[in-house]
């Protein structure tokens, strides 16, 4: 079988679909498999990225336009190759594909909470989704959440999704050592106790009411916020937030943290903290896990699903409930080692591998 992966969005920013995407790819080249990947990048400099690999192969289309790029050189390019199914790891299609097509639905928070979306973005959902969910063949859903959504706002038949979990890196299952802890502690100048946030800054993530509810018991008990992330979207006025709190001596604002030192921070952390109003997937909270990092978290859409008994669950829309978790879970070591200990049976839940695996079956499936 001869599978096109599209990958346009390969150079974004590092949040979960990328994430996804490198995590996926890195454990194709490592399985031996009689299907020829062809991957397809918008930008040339990416090709030799997976060049070692006998089964992989690389190319790019260098097209500005996304939509150019999905209905137009994509389909050009599949006549060429003959593809048998093109797979994208995110959330589009050539419409006009002769052969099977899947993708990766990560969450619909657009649709749940369409007030968190930029009004440009909000086109492309009215639209565009829609019909990139009517041609897939198949779609995967990221978690239940996900999946439970596709049927209730794009009405896709519960037949014509996959729920495939996501995994988690084997490097946060590692011990980490002394060496690597004070590495990172030198490099991004962390204090000795702090409560840690992964990820991107935008409306779904609740940034606001977590900071508001961060300013009422963080400086009491001595923990400092470290941010690990950048803002995305719609989020100004919640970083300013950070000044009119007056709580900028006590928030420390990392950026991107790579895998080499994350793991680190986690182990160093009190807690993750992660109260989103909304979450399909959500992997810093495997990660914390793997870690032995406790998680603070919603008890609600993914966060829920994934964290099951291995979070302390807290409102994410009232900030008293937020506070009220982060005191919990700094001050009382019996919560804390209980959470360490269940997160990290509940992080073994999940694999790239058993990802991977579940999504080629998918694609045998579709072309026999």
């Amino acid at each position: 079988m001869k599978i096109g992966i599209m990958l346009r969005h390969y150079g974004q920013h590092g949040g979960g679909v990328l994430v996804y995407t490198k995590n996926i790819l890195r454990e194709l080249s490592r399985m031996e498999s009689a299907h020829e990947y062809v991957l397809i990048y918008n930008n040339k400099d990416f090709i030799g990225t997976y060049s070692n690999d006998d089964n992989i192969r690389e190319v790019s289309l260098s097209v500005p336009s996304k939509i150019m790029w999905d209905q137009f050189a994509l389909p050009f390019l599949e006549k060429r190759e003959k593809f048998d199914l093109i797979f994208n790891p995110k959330y589009s299609l050539p419409l006009f594909s002769e052969c099977q097509t899947v993708f990766v639905c990560h969450g619909l928070d657009w649709y749940v909470m369409p007030w968190g979306s930029k009004w440009s973005d909000r086109i492309s959902h009215k639209y565009l989704i829609p019909r990139y969910a009517d041609k897939a063949d198949k779609i995967i859903a990221v978690s239940e959440t996900t999946k439970n959504h596709l049927i209730k706002f794009l009405n896709v038949k519960e037949e014509k999704i996959k729920r495939i979990y996501l995994g988690v890196d084997d490097i946060f299952f590692d011990p980490v050592g002394e060496i690597r802890m004070s590495s990172a502690r030198r490099r991004y100048h962390l204090p000795e106790r702090y409560f840690l946030y992964v990820g991107q800054i935008y409306p779904p993530k609740n940034f606001g009411r977590l900071l508001r509810a961060y300013a009422a018991i963080g400086p009491e008990i001595g923990r400092y916020l470290v941010v690990a992330g950048q803002h995305a979207w719609l989020c100004g006025n919640d970083i300013k937030l950070i000044e009119s709190l007056g709580i900028e001596k006590w928030v420390i604002r990392v950026g991107w943290v790579g895998q080499d030192h994350l793991p680190a921070l986690y182990c160093m952390a009190d807690a993750l903290l992660l109260p989103s109003l909304y979450e399909s997937f959500a992997i810093p909270i495997i990660e914390a896990m793997s870690s032995g990092c406790p998680v603070l978290t919603s008890n609600c859409y993914g966060t829920r699903e994934i964290s099951g008994d291995a979070a302390l669950l807290v409102s994410p829309e009232c900030v008293e409930s937020i506070a009220m978790g982060m005191r919990q879970i700094a001050m009382d070591e019996e919560t804390r080692s209980a959470l360490v200990e269940k997160g990290k049976e509940r992080s073994k839940q999940f694999s790239w591998g058993k990802c991977v695996r579940e999504t080629i079956h998918l694609f045998e499936s579709l072309v026999e």
